[in-house]
């Protein structure tokens, strides 16, 4: 139990940290400043600190909210809805010029990494396909057209640099698919292999 409580704690105060350093002002307009950095980095460092918030929390908080989260399903489909809204280019140009929406912003994705975190293991293959069946199809959407698109779709930004956002979708799309399936063919192999062990 003591060694349970000690990895929350070292959870909570890492989750801390990285929150003081995405808040910081510096931090922050350095990550908004690029497109790339905006969207590829601090999306998915706000959602790690949501993670480590969820990690840290004690069990009989993740009891009460696996009641209203059966088979992670809520939990998924909660981050598919806030990163569908946070890859319209209108949001983030909004993001950058009103404190709501950017603090909006900041918390949907502190939301969406610790709804991931404690949904993708009661998810279980079938719903994992199915939550990354809605969100890397639409990553490579939403990256083509910024490649494609001859006109700037975020005032603040460059075209340059929305065409280098569209490659980073695509890559990071396929990146995923590649590592869920090479996890997913592995547990299955593991599960047959424990089938088929003698008793």
């Amino acid at each position: 139990m003591k060694r349970l409580d000690c990895r929350h704690g070292h959870q909570l105060a890492l989750a801390l940290t990285l929150l003081v350093v995405l808040a910081w002002p510096g931090v922050r307009q350095w990550l908004e400043a690029s497109m790339s950095r905006h969207m590829l980095l601090q999306f998915p460092l706000w959602m790690a600190a949501g993670h480590l918030l969820a990690d840290a929390l004690p069990r009989r908080a993740r009891v009460a909210i696996a009641g209203s989260n059966a088979h992670g399903i809520a939990g998924l489909v909660g981050v598919v809805v806030v990163l569908s809204v946070l890859m319209v280019p209108r949001v983030l140009d909004l993001a950058l010029r009103d404190a709501g929406i950017e603090a909006a912003k900041c918390a949907g994705l502190l939301v969406a990494g610790a709804a991931l975190r404690v949904s993708w293991r009661p998810a279980g293959l079938v719903v994992q396909s199915f939550f990354l069946g809605m969100l890397l199809p639409m990553m490579v959407v939403v990256g083509q057209l910024y490649i494609d698109s001859p006109l700037r779709l975020c005032n603040a930004y460059l075209l340059d640099d929305q065409v280098r956002v569209g490659r980073g979708l695509i890559a990071l799309a396929a990146l995923v698919a590649m590592v869920w399936l090479t996890q997913a063919a592995w547990r299955l192999m593991r599960s047959e292999g424990a089938q088929l062990a003698p008793p």
